[in-house]
């Protein structure tokens, strides 16, 4: 088993070592050995950041990273810990999704907006019910949609 310092792991997985240090405070990384002052990692340590930098590049915070290595019980397979983190991302995602779509579509309508003062928008808003449940006291109707 090969033995690097923390440069040389920084430098093969294209991090910085504050990078690492950082991840072994949060407890994502273990703690490195030392030797004469120096952080010493075996081959296990690229493996581990290997699979961070992946769930980081899938949108993985930290903080759900160090779920995923340390929120499961020991008898949890890596498959069985894979599946329910990335359950749960892609929900996050769809509900992502959902709010973007939702944004687009009002922006849509907003470009073709003929109102001539803002309060007009306003009031067309409470009218076609998109302010989040205000409903209009004494409304008119409006000459352009939203």
């Amino acid at each position: 088993m090969s033995e690097f310092t923390i440069s040389e792991v920084a430098r093969r997985m294209s991090l910085r070592p504050s990078a690492i240090r950082y991840y072994e405070r949060l407890g994502i990384l273990p703690p490195a050995l030392r030797r004469s002052g120096q952080r010493r990692y075996d081959d296990t340590i690229l493996y581990r950041l290997a699979v961070i930098q992946r769930a980081r590049q899938t949108g993985f915070s930290l903080d759900e990273i160090r779920e995923l290595f340390l929120g499961f019980g020991p008898t949890t397979s890596a498959g069985e810990r894979w599946q329910k983190m990335s359950s749960q991302k892609l929900a996050q995602l769809d509900a992502a999704v959902e709010r973007i779509n939702t944004m687009r579509d009002v922006l849509k309508r907003l470009e073709k907006c003929g109102c001539d003062v803002l309060n007009d928008c306003g009031r067309k808003m409470i009218e076609m019910n998109c302010t989040g449940g205000i409903s209009p006291s004494n409304s008119k109707p409006m000459r352009s949609r939203i």
